[in-house]
């Protein structure tokens, strides 16, 4: 669809006023979506986004501009638009080099002219719908979607880069909603990643909408939080939203490179308890936040950003990589053509540890069990965090007691990490659909870990 002599065009136009690097960024998106409210499927929505963008580095600076009318003119005038941020360039015009295509890795299948009937998607939402309420009577409502998406995307640089990607994603997510007259509560369960429909044969609905029933049932007969500081136990798999927010964001290479982060310029610096190892990987098979090729081309890499305490290094595109010299590390990536690319999060985990979860419980005499998050925030230059729990429950003397409700983690991310003191040996990734928030842009990301017993931090609750 757009072939090597258009993108040389757009490359050698953005490229008229100078300017050290440009890149031309190719979509075509397929969306399907449908969903359940109510017993029945209440609207059904199929999307096609198609457009380019471009964009020229200069000094620190980048000129972007997109345009999703296809003529050539349009495009032209898109690249005219983006080179001016080199107007002032002293040497004048920069040559392209000749285009290449370059082979990717093959992370996840694609089959971009498969047509999947609606019957299908709406067959397991209802199937979601039955379960969930099947499960106990005290379950009232049930909400539910599915997503199926395809983007196709050709990215040509002026250092002579070319590929193209073709990545799957699909979603289900369940909300099952309980109440037994007094209480009302709800549980969400959501899963899916880069592959296709197909994957909920084996990951089912009935799966999925009994373990959201299973949370919303729980959470009725949950205790007041308490408050105060105390220790904390991360459950495994969505526990790693914990290191994506905490962490995760103050390792990107443009909060670094400016100074903002309170990571800045301590690479080989201790930075967290020496249990602590914190990975990054683009290149996981079928994972929602996996890429054959970054969002400007370079391949998903796997990144060790702590090890064992020890921070080694930072996610990096190829701007700010450029800038600190050093190497991209396949972390480039945009919402959509009508973005820039920025370093952001691929799938961010902690590894295995030595201790088992039996273990970690019976060393805690009083804390909370925070088995999974329901969102939260970081402020990335402080590294402070607040956190909600959405499954949690009290910690007494050992064992496991009373679920908990309205509980908040309030700390710092380098702080609660020299806290850890000790690593499960659970670690898996979490098959949600977590979606990262960074600079007005949303992108699909992962996250995972082992049970973690951090040994101090402040809850905030409701009963002291």
């Amino acid at each position: 669809m757009f072939d090597e002599s258009l993108l040389s065009r757009l490359l050698d136009r953005a490229l008229q006023h100078g300017g050290e690097y440009a890149d031309v960024f190719c979509e075509r998106r397929r969306t399907v979506s449908y969903r359940l409210q109510d017993g029945r499927v209440h609207d059904a929505t199929y999307g096609v986004t198609l457009g380019i963008g471009v964009r020229v580095v200069f000094g620190e600076s980048a000129g972007f501009a997109s345009s999703d009318d296809l003529s050539t003119a349009a495009l032209m005038e898109a690249a005219d638009s983006a080179a001016l941020i080199a107007r002032t360039a002293p040497s004048g015009k920069t040559a392209a080099a000749g285009l290449r295509s370059e082979n990717v890795p093959k992370l996840y299948d694609c089959d971009p002219v498969t047509a999947i009937e609606g019957s299908r998607y709406a067959a397991l939402l209802e199937r979601a719908d039955r379960t969930a309420r099947r499960y106990d009577p005290r379950i009232v409502a049930v909400n539910a979607h599915v997503v199926d998406e395809l983007q196709e995307v050709w990215i040509a640089s002026s250092d002579g880069r070319f590929v193209r990607d073709c990545r799957p994603l699909v979603t289900l997510g369940i909300q099952a909603v309980a109440t037994d007259k007094k209480e009302r509560s709800s549980g969400y369960v959501g899963d899916g990643g880069r592959t296709s429909i197909a994957y909920f044969d084996r990951q089912t609905p009935e799966m999925l909408a009994e373990d959201a029933a299973r949370i919303a049932t729980v959470n009725l007969s949950a205790v007041p939080a308490p408050a105060g500081e105390m220790e904390m136990i991360v459950g495994a798999g969505g526990g790693g939203v914990l290191l994506h927010e905490a962490v995760g964001h103050g390792l990107e290479s443009d909060f670094n490179r400016r100074g903002t982060s309170l990571y800045s310029g301590r690479v080989g610096e201790r930075v967290a308890s020496e249990l602590v190892t914190i990975y990054d990987d683009g290149n996981l098979h079928e994972e929602r936040g996996s890429l054959n090729v970054d969002d400007e081309g370079v391949p998903g890499q796997h990144k060790v950003l702590v090890e064992n305490g020890v921070l080694r290094g930072y996610m990096q595109d190829t701007l700010n990589a450029r800038l600190m010299g050093a190497q991209s590390t396949g972390s480039g990536r945009r919402q959509s053509f009508r973005f820039a690319p920025q370093p952001r999060m691929c799938n961010t985990y902690m590894p295995n540890g030595d201790s088992t979860v039996e273990e970690i419980v019976a060393s805690t005499q009083r804390g909370i069990f925070a088995k999974s998050f329901a969102g939260g925030q970081v402020e990335i230059a402080k590294g402070d965090f607040v956190f909600m729990v959405g499954e949690g429950y009290l910690v007494e003397n050992g064992k496991i007691t009373a679920p908990l409700r309205n509980a908040t983690i309030v700390g710092n991310g380098p702080d609660a990490m020299r806290k850890v003191v000790a690593v499960g040996n659970d670690s898996r990734l979490a098959r949600g659909h977590y979606t990262c928030g960074k600079g007005g842009q949303n992108v699909p990301v992962g996250v995972g870990m082992p049970t973690v017993k951090i040994s101090s931090i402040t809850v905030g609750g409701t009963q002291t």
